[in-house]
């Protein structure tokens, strides 16, 4: 197979969900302590403390089961489907507009983030649970008793939002990025040293602009699952506003970077050695 070739939709998908499967084992505990942070009005530190002593250290690690199933459909599809996407809308050469790639970035996204958004739910439910850990198919059966197959797509529109703009800025400053660095540098496109500061860059950038998104989304999944304290994402954003202040929309700003720049790196790191070790072409 020619180094120059590229994956199709499928394999690129399924190299998207390993390199994400595997990144997420270290970027979880980060996640957890993103989600409480979020839901509570503890500091970082005190919520590490408190997990710790109350729950013990694989506490960190709660809802993993449904993090690997979120990162084999959501994150499968807006990292892996990336590049065919973008090549399939004509922006796959590195002076085509930026806006294309973040077209492709956000098409991927808010298709991934549908499929995934049941599996989110979960994982924010598990990770936000202090007490005895529910058994899995408790908490499915509990959450399709109280609402519904619509109880797992609480959230579904901040989600799509989300994704959207996640992806765009992830995969958009990435590819854009990598230019940027190919030739202020020198070093070769399909170069870690190219993809590491490309993905940090793009991590930063991703934190930005999703935080408030992140924050929506969690307070919205977050939700008693026999209870329905916002109506929507509009609503649950003006309440959050008028009740916390603009600047609580960043609110775990730190351990979203925290989570976003390392987990960013380590995905975007992962596919592109898969390509390399297909044969396939660097993103």
């Amino acid at each position: 197979m020619s180094v120059s070739s590229k994956p199709t939709l499928l394999q690129s998908t399924v190299l998207g969900g390993t390199a994400a499967m595997f990144a997420v084992n270290f970027t979880h505990p980060i996640e957890l302590v993103k989600t409480r942070v979020q839901v509570s009005n503890e500091g970082i530190l005190s919520t590490c403390t408190s997990t710790m002593r109350h729950e013990g250290l694989s506490a960190f690690w709660k809802g993993i089961p449904w993090a690997y199933c979120r990162e084999g459909s959501y994150t499968a599809i807006r990292l892996g489907a990336y590049a065919p996407v973008r090549d399939a809308i004509g922006a796959g050469s590195p002076d085509a507009p930026a806006s294309m790639k973040f077209l492709a970035g956000a098409i991927t996204g808010a298709v991934g983030s549908i499929a995934g958004n049941p599996f989110d739910v979960l994982k924010t439910l598990s990770q936000t649970n202090k007490s005895e850990s529910v058994p899995l198919m408790s908490l499915v059966g509990q959450m399709y008793r109280d609402q519904g197959i619509s109880g797992f797509y609480r959230g579904v529109q901040v989600n799509v939002v989300r994704a959207i703009t996640l992806n765009a800025t992830n995969m958009g400053v990435y590819d854009i990025g990598k230019g940027y660095v190919v030739e202020s540098t020198g070093w070769a496109r399909n170069s870690p040293k190219t993809a590491f500061c490309s993905s940090f860059l793009a991590g930063f950038f991703m934190t930005v602009t999703v935080a408030p998104f992140d924050r929506i989304r969690t307070k919205l999944m977050n939700q008693p699952t026999n209870a329905k304290l916002y109506e929507g994402m509009t609503d649950c954003f003006v309440k959050t506003v008028r009740e916390e202040g603009p600047l609580s929309l960043w609110r775990g700003f730190i351990p979203i970077w925290a989570r976003f720049a390392p987990m960013a790196t380590m995905q975007l790191l992962s596919i592109e050695f898969l390509y390399a070790s297909f044969g396939f072409k660097s993103i």
